[in-house]
């Protein structure tokens, strides 16, 4: 879409063809059409903007002209004495060490609708705005899934760092409560303990303080709300407002919290129902939950396992089952890197093609690739069994 000034009037260019506001034909069917683009992406855009948390809570980078980008990962440096007359040619131990990280992106992630011109003739809604916002969730919510899975993989991964004589942290695994039961998963005192275990474990492995995140699922983070006035995590002449609103807990130990049905949980996507023991939660089905919480990632191997043939990736964001006890997320922005070859965009149908169909398809996609960057800088939360000491698993 090209815009262009004239002294006269504005004219804007669609599929070739001119309208010119102010003019007799400003309705022409291309100016419609165009005005219609500009509509359904401010609409897509801002469902997409309003249901990803992810984008901005880690490392982004815009890939043009190729299909990965590499990350640079350098590690701690020493400090030593200067010898007199002797010349000064950096450490001598060769710090600091330096690794890279490529990260490709994955195929090219669509979601789209036709809509049928007699029924958006018919309808008293706002029919194609309407379905611009579920086009921006979907891509939203793949989006997430993506990020928050590389998250849980960095955890569990050792430093990307394998020089000789120099030994650089790796990801972190920290239990909720201290029994092997996955209803520890939803009890306050022992998310806040998991918490400040998780900011000391951070800084231990010298990550820095900025930019630290953690995700909850809702269940979890409304269980936080409940028990404010217990754990102290809301100042006193806010409780009230607090428990109403639902959105009161800013941060425990300097860690942001957010809350998502998109982390991996139980081996689902943000709450696992019912069940007892090691991988139960003990949540009673609300009812008519659909197929939300445990739709496919569309990675090879699950497709090649017999889930439902989705999306390829690229990159191994791990099968459902690789995730039966993860419960919670705790990271810095340097955990994970993420690459953009196109941002979220609206493609819509015009000209002869609309005709012969009696409607338009209104197409959203997206292409990105995420992948570990810094091990030390992820923290998986589990329930049900006792974290692995060596961390490293394989996925």
């Amino acid at each position: 879409m090209a815009h262009q000034n004239n002294a006269n009037n504005t004219s804007l260019t669609w599929g070739g063809v001119a309208a010119n506001k102010g003019t007799p034909d400003a309705t022409t069917t291309a100016h419609r059409r165009a005005l219609y683009l500009k509509l359904f992406s401010g609409e897509l855009f801002k469902g997409f903007q309003r249901n990803t948390i992810a984008r901005d809570l880690i490392t982004k980078r815009t890939l043009t002209n190729g299909r990965s980008l590499q990350f640079i990962f350098t590690g701690r440096t020493n400090s030593e004495f200067h010898v007199p007359g002797q010349n000064i040619l950096g450490n001598t131990d060769g710090a600091p060490p330096v690794a890279e990280v490529t990260i490709e992106c994955d195929d090219l992630l669509i979601s789209s609708a036709f809509v049928y011109e007699l029924d958006e003739t018919l309808a008293h809604y706002d029919l194609r705005g309407e379905i611009s916002r579920k086009i921006g969730y979907a891509l939203a919510e793949n989006y997430d899934r993506r990020i928050f899975r590389a998250v849980t993989k960095a955890a569990r991964q050792a430093s990307p760092i394998q020089k000789t004589n120099f030994l650089e942290p790796g990801g972190t695994q920290i239990r909720v409560g201290t029994n092997n039961a996955g209803t520890d998963a939803y009890v306050a005192s022992s998310l806040v303990n998991a918490f400040y275990d998780a900011a000391a474990a951070l800084d231990e492995k010298g990550v820095s303080t900025e930019g630290r995140v953690g995700v909850l699922n809702p269940r979890q983070y409304y269980e936080l709300i409940q028990q404010v006035g217990d754990n102290g995590l809301v100042n006193r002449d806010v409780q009230g407002d607090s428990l109403q609103s639902g959105n009161g807990i800013i941060e425990i130990a300097g860690i942001k919290i957010y809350k998502s049905m998109n982390i991996p949980f139980f081996g689902r996507f943000g709450t696992k129902y019912g069940g007892s023991g090691a991988t139960g939660t003990g949540v009673t089905d609300p009812g008519n939950t659909g197929s939300f919480v445990s739709e496919d990632m569309g990675n090879q191997a699950e497709s090649a396992s017999g889930a439902p043939d989705g999306q390829r990736t690229v990159n191994d964001y791990g099968e459902g089952n690789k995730f039966d006890n993860s419960c919670g997320l705790i990271f810095q922005k340097e955990a994970v890197g993420c690459v953009e070859a196109i941002g979220p965009q609206v493609q819509v149908t015009s000209g002869d093609v609309s005709v012969i169909y009696q409607g338009d398809v209104i197409l959203g996609r997206l292409a990105m690739g995420a992948a570990p960057l810094n091990p030390a800088a992820a923290v998986e939360l589990i329930a049900g069994i006792a974290p692995n000491t060596g961390v490293a698993q394989a996925f």
